[in-house]
């Protein structure tokens, strides 16, 4: 079990954690932050989730850089990162911050890429599917997303700007178009399903 696994790990683990502090109904209060009221509760489910994605950052950089990666981490870092990313969207479709459609096309193509990638592995090829930027722009804009959601917009209810939703739907279309992407790369996989 070395340092990036750990990091995955611990990953996993603060799910449950960041689920329990954002949904059981605790009496602890809100903040006043910029002018803005956030329930404690979403103030620290949201250092969590940060927490939580800087590992994800760490230990993809750590295994590269050390010639660390192993096949738990090859399995563990991207699923760690969907559990994540699903649970955060769910809770807030569940809080009315997120429309449920948004976060169903949102989840599936999440599965859908999964799954490419595990097809592509599997492949004699051995072709691995990199990130290329509309999927780092989808990755990016889905973390601020998620945060600025549980942050009730926070630094932009003051001039009346929805920064939260804007970052949503900007995730939405670079999920759609990475998706598409991916796909239309890896079309080739497919090519023995049409004969």
């Amino acid at each position: 079990m070395n340092l990036p696994n750990r990091l995955t790990v611990i990953r996993i683990f603060l799910i449950p954690i960041f689920i329990l502090v954002v949904l059981v109904p605790w009496s602890i209060g809100s903040v006043a932050i910029a002018g803005t009221s956030i329930p404690w509760t979403q103030v620290i489910g949201t250092l969590i989730f940060i927490v939580a994605s800087l590992t994800d950052l760490i230990d993809g950089r750590i295994a590269r850089g050390r010639h660390l990666v192993t096949n738990f981490g090859k399995f563990a870092d991207p699923l760690a990162d969907k559990m994540l990313v699903m649970t955060a969207f769910i809770i807030l479709v569940g809080m009315g911050k997120v429309p449920s459609w948004v976060a169903s096309i949102i989840v599936c193509r999440e599965l859908a890429v999964t799954g490419l990638r595990l097809l592509l592995a599997e492949s004699n090829e051995h072709v691995v599917l990199a990130a290329e930027m509309p999927g780092k722009i989808k990755t990016t804009t889905q973390m601020l997303a998620i945060i600025f959601l549980f942050l009730n917009n926070v630094f932009f209810n003051n001039i009346h700007f929805p920064m939260a939703l804007t970052l949503l739907y900007i995730c939405l279309f670079f999920t759609i178009y990475s998706g598409i992407q991916y796909f239309y790369e890896s079309r080739h996989i497919f090519a023995d399903s049409f004969h």
